[in-house]
């Protein structure tokens, strides 16, 4: 075994360029041709292949770093005597120009400045065939300046702007987002004011010189011609009218992306300067299929929770009002959090025939315990409330009434044999919901701090899709925030869902006389496809029972 220096190879006129992207590690096993890193430009990145096959045994760059020509990568323990001499065999020589096609003969030109048309092509772009269009950068119409960007093009490899060889105003583009180019295309059409040959550069020729690419990288050198091109770093892009650039991201990246079917644009980068990566789009991808996250293309085809215009469910349209000829307004964007639930709030509320039974329930003992409970572990740093023992109270009754800790799957049914309980916590950013795993294994104390815990998470925006996906059954709860009675939305696919309001001192008869207690106010809504009012009305008066003497618990 020996080892190797993996050097950057000749990449052509480019000098100091960023790593933005390690795609291994040490102790990693890479072969001859796999990407290492990525380096970007301002106007092109590229992923640097091995020359060698081996184990990584020491990185000797970080992200952020500047490499050029030479700059040792990494070293291998290369994996055999051949592979040594096939890592010899590509570190590249002496770039020696290829002999160039000489220019076509100008055409004369005209004494007086007139308007006349003139091609565009792809320059030299080296050893990449069928290279595609990624984005497109102009439009009929627009002023170019010379070397100003037209196109992205990218390979598996690189991706790279093709720059315009003369100023004018495009007439015509011959390309768009999809098509394949190679070098020579016809690329757009400008018009320009007088001669060819009165362009500030003058006409490009048809072939220029290129940097040779070492005989077995994957990854072409950048051609003279194409580096000047690119790294034209002083040249302005229009502002006006221009679209957005691509999301920043490699090559390999986006290739991954378009396997998955992940809309780049909509996934938020973790890597340097906000790069994508590919542990970026698997999350992504994960939140999607757990239903965390919603794209724009799902967003657009589920009525949104206003502006809908029910066209597929038959109802009118949407009242559309010019809300500013009445008065002063503000525009401000929904949160994202507020644009999934409320897709899904809205589909929930159509879908399910749902009920609501109102009950009070006397917590005057149980508050008192409550209380002295906290008193008794003020030490402890764990605060008791009144939704944590709603939870092992709605658990119990679960337990009785098995049918509201089911879900409906096409014609079946489906109970769970297990009691997971999700709770709304209000945050900055919209309601959601975290859940409580297997609380029927957990006590009031264990119960209240997970509870806790995940409140203040779902309150940092930290909350991951695996801690919000699984519940059996729900609890909103208002807390002392107020009101009387409401009509909570069951929470798809679960059948029932518990809302709980202030609880108030109020004159109950007993009998003989009125006395005070302290009711809590209890709106239990169900799916009636699965449950009927004669066992919605036993679960909410079983539920009353335990909360009155909660020693039932036990039972």
């Amino acid at each position: 075994m020996a080892l190797v220096e993996v050097q950057v190879p000749d990449i052509g006129d480019f000098d100091e360029v960023t790593v933005i992207e390690l795609m291994v590690k040490v102790g990693d096993t890479v072969k001859a041709e796999q990407s290492l890193i990525t380096v970007e430009s301002d106007k092109a990145s590229m992923e640097i292949p091995s020359s060698t096959a081996g184990v990584v045994k020491e990185m000797r760059v970080a992200l952020g770093d500047k490499v050029k020509q030479g700059s040792i990568v990494l070293v291998v323990e290369a994996q055999s005597v051949e592979g040594l001499a096939s890592s010899v065999e590509r570190v590249p020589t002496a770039a020696i120009p290829q002999s160039p096609t000489p220019a076509p003969n100008p055409q004369p030109s005209t004494p007086n400045p007139v308007s006349s048309t003139l091609e565009v092509h792809v320059p030299d772009i080296g050893d990449f065939k069928d290279v595609a269009v990624i984005e497109v950068m102009v439009k009929p119409g627009d002023t170019i300046k010379v070397e100003q960007s037209l196109i992205t093009v990218e390979s598996d490899k690189a991706s790279m702007e093709i720059p315009s060889s003369h100023a004018g105003v495009l007439t015509e583009l011959k390309v768009k987002v999809g098509d394949t180019v190679n070098i020579g295309d016809l690329l757009a059409i400008l018009s320009v004011q007088g001669s060819a040959l009165s362009v500030e550069r003058g006409v490009m020729p048809a072939a220029v010189p290129a940097v040779p690419v070492p005989a077995t990288s994957t990854t072409p050198a950048m051609p003279a011609s194409a580096a000047q091109a690119v790294s034209a770093l002083n040249t302005e892009r229009p502002t006006l009218n221009a679209p957005l650039g691509l999301p920043h991201a490699s090559p390999s990246v986006r290739k991954f992306a378009r396997e998955l079917g992940v809309p780049l644009d909509e996934v938020k980068g973790s890597g340097l300067k906000g790069r994508i990566t590919p542990d970026d789009l698997q999350a992504f991808t994960k939140a999607v299929m757990a239903g965390a996250v919603q794209t724009k293309a799902q967003a657009a085809k589920a009525p949104a929770a206003s502006g809908g215009d029910g066209a597929a469910l038959g109802l009118i349209p949407w009242p559309k009002v010019d809300f500013a000829k009445f008065g002063p307004i503000e525009r401000k964007e929904m949160g994202r959090i507020k644009k999934i639930s409320g897709a899904n709030l809205l589909r929930n509320a159509v879908l399910i025939p749902a009920v609501t039974n109102h009950d009070d329930a006397d917590i005057t003992d149980l508050e008192a315990f409550r209380v002295s409970t906290n008193k008794e572990n003020e030490k402890s740093g764990v605060k008791v409330t009144m939704l944590a023992f709603l939870i092992k109270a709605c658990v119990a009754a679960l337990k009785k009434y098995p049918e509201f800790n089911s879900s409906l799957d096409g014609e079946s049914l489906v109970y769970k044999n297990y009691w997971h309980i999700g709770f709304a916590a209000d945050t900055p950013n919209g309601l959601m919901v975290p859940v409580i795993r297997d609380c029927d294994k957990k006590g009031v104390l264990q119960i209240s701090q997970e509870m806790g815990e995940l409140a203040k998470k779902a309150r940092d925006g930290k909350l991951g899709p695996a801690e919000m996906t699984g519940a059996t059954f729900t609890i909103s709860s208002l807390g002392g925030i107020g009101g009387k009675y409401f009509t909570p939305i069951i929470n798809a696919p679960e059948v029932a869902i518990l809302g709980v309001c202030k609880s108030t001192m109020e004159p109950v008869w007993d009998g003989k006389q009125f006395v005070p207690r302290l009711m809590l106010p209890l709106s239990l809504t169900w799916d009636h496809r699965v449950i009927d009012g004669a066992a919605a009305a036993r679960f909410n008066a079983f539920l009353g029972q335990i909360l009155s003497d909660f020693r039932r618990v036990l039972l």
